[in-house]
């Protein structure tokens, strides 16, 4: 059952929020630094000036990947969820824009938004769900890995810094079978790992001992969801699809630049090492805040690696951004209306009482 947590927990959420407010400002600190040292120069009016030429055909294409995406992820939960309950994907869609609404409004803190609500409209356990996510998160790293380092270990030799997109491609694909001996250990000796797992960890810290060993249960509680070859192939497949259509958002919203050389020909390997910035950025996502520093990077990134002009860098990070984080919102509002469900209760986190 979904409780709300109690006020020494509200406690210590207030405080890892602090922390990550702090850490998001060193960020924001240390991309101003890099444009203090390179001496890079902001002109707002040409700012301003990069979206007359945007081609908003291509922009539309974005969204549509992303939109797309959500389907996939709702099928995909679909067939994560069979083992236990079938239930069409249509049914799980409205969870996937509410869900990622509360993220794009409240931040990464509202990630498990999804699951609570799923649960709550199949009227099963929060952690049943938790646990569908848990594998469900499992297979997006693979996806995305898998497609990051395929790209990126054989992109031509004309991409700018192409030795060190070889290195990252390498890297990758070692953090993909990482990735793959991990899950297949929690598959078949998940116990074994949460037992030691907790060991290790009571020293320390007793609460994040527990912590640690129910999410290794929860993990393998998920993986145990896919009964069949069939089941894992299905999802492995639908995760690839989706991480392809998450990337031509990235490319399409690039490519909308006409007017700038370097994005008017953005290559495929170019838009891996984007989306992998996004990526990470992503990682620590605050309320508002988070959106600019989301930008930031990706703007850091466009002018740093690729020499498009600042001015057009930070155009179509904002492009990006909205196309990729934002434009689920309308719906996911639509949806929250429709089904009665309030944002703020969604953006809230819950603990599950076991």
């Amino acid at each position: 059952m979904a409780q709300m947590n109690t006020a020494p927990e509200d406690g210590r959420k207030s405080a890892n929020g602090g922390i990550a407010y702090l850490l998001v400002a060193g960020i924001a600190i240390a991309l101003g630094v890099w444009l203090w040292r390179s001496h890079a120069s902001f002109d707002c009016r040409a700012f301003a000036q990069q979206f007359r030429a945007v081609s908003w055909g291509r922009v539309a294409l974005g969204v549509a990947c992303i939109y797309a995406g959500n389907w996939l992820r709702a099928l995909r939960w679909s067939v994560l969820l069979a083992p236990v309950r079938k239930t069409p994907a249509l049914h799980l869609l409205p969870a996937q824009f509410i869900g990622f609404t509360a993220v794009g409004i409240f931040g990464r803190v509202a990630d498990l938004a999804r699951p609570y609500l799923i649960a709550r409209r199949l009227h099963t356990a929060v952690a049943t769900q938790i646990a569908v996510y848990s594998i469900e998160r499992g297979f997006d790293l693979a996806a995305a890995a898998i497609l990051f380092s395929a790209t990126l270990a054989f992109s031509p030799r004309n991409l700018p810094h192409h030795e060190a997109f070889a290195h990252a491609g390498a890297l990758s694909l070692a953090a993909t079978l990482l990735v793959t001996a991990v899950a297949l250990g929690i598959r078949f000796r998940g116990d074994r790992l949460a037992r030691l797992a907790g060991r290790a960890l009571h020293p320390l810290s007793p609460r994040v001992a527990r912590a640690v060993a129910a999410r290794v249960l929860d993990l393998r509680e998920g993986f145990r969801t896919i009964s069949t070859l069939g089941e894992f192939l299905t999802a492995l497949a639908i995760s690839l699809i989706m991480w392809a259509g998450i990337a031509g958002a990235y490319l399409f919203s690039a490519t909308a630049f006409r007017a700038s050389p370097q994005l008017a020909g953005f290559t495929v390997a170019a838009t891996m090492l984007l989306l992998a910035t996004g990526m990470g950025g992503s990682l620590l996502q605050l309320p508002v805040l988070g959106w600019f520093t989301q930008i930031a990077v990706l703007a850091a990134t466009l002018h740093g690696f690729f020499a498009v002009p600042l001015e057009t860098a930070t155009a179509c990070a904002t492009v990006v951004q909205v196309v990729t984080n934002l434009c689920v919102i309308p719906a996911g509002l639509i949806a929250a209306k429709i089904q009665g469900v309030g944002l703020r209760e969604t953006g809230s986190q819950f603990s599950v009482d076991s």
